[in-house]
């Protein structure tokens, strides 16, 4: 079984999502013959990476929000996320385009290790401040779950797999996905959002059982 999933680094339901599935899956019996590919998605393309801006103060002017309406918000995500075993804080996170972090985790995806840097990622965001646009903090990122720095510093300096980014976001606007997570089970099902353990569960089933 292929699970496609659309997903972008600093959108924090996709992190609860991708735990919530890995949570499915470990009572899943045919978990052994599951194939995880992680597809670019971007949120705001055109975030300005801005690390002296809040997170809250980025959500009040792009949604129109009050601060404390954006405080608020992310107090309810913060909750979520700790019940899935995640923990966020949205004091340190830097305002950054995620455009580079999805291009490390294309390299990333052609040593085998679309997983992990997807996972390194997300803790770099969401838990530890990182700025995810960064060069030397996607450069250690890489360095951290095996990725060779000389070969990720140089794809960062050139466009390299900007094509393959940019290709994993035309894809979602052909299906129609507006928003992520968006999980696509043997492109015969799909999931939206990061729904309940239970959710997953029925839909591996439901796509094991389609196979057979």
């Amino acid at each position: 079984m292929k699970i496609e999933i659309w997903s972008d680094i600093m959108c924090p339901f996709c992190y609860i999502g991708k735990r919530r599935l890995e949570t499915a899956l470990e009572t899943f019996e045919e978990k052994n013959s599951v194939e995880i590919t992680w597809k670019s998605f971007q949120l705001d393309p055109e975030m300005k990476t801005e690390p002296g801006k809040s997170i809250n103060q980025y959500l009040a002017e792009r949604k129109g929000w009050t601060i404390d309406y954006a405080r608020e918000m992310n107090a309810h995500v913060t909750q979520m996320a700790e019940e899935a075993g995640l923990h966020y804080d949205f004091d340190r996170a830097v305002v950054a385009n995620s455009f580079d972090a999805h291009r490390l985790i294309q390299l990333a995806k052609k040593h085998g290790k679309g997983d992990l840097a997807e996972e390194r990622l997300f803790k770099a965001y969401f838990t530890e401040g990182k700025n995810i646009a960064d060069t030397g903090t996607l450069v250690a990122c890489g360095k951290e779950i095996g990725l060779d720095a000389g070969e990720t510093e140089a794809m960062l300096r050139s466009d390299a797999f900007s094509e393959e980014v940019k290709n994993d976001i035309a894809e979602a606007v052909r299906l129609g996905i507006r928003g992520v997570p968006f999980f696509v089970f043997d492109r015969k099902f799909a999931v939206s959002g990061a729904q309940p353990e239970d959710v997953f569960r029925q839909a591996l089933q439901k796509a094991i059982e389609a196979n057979v």
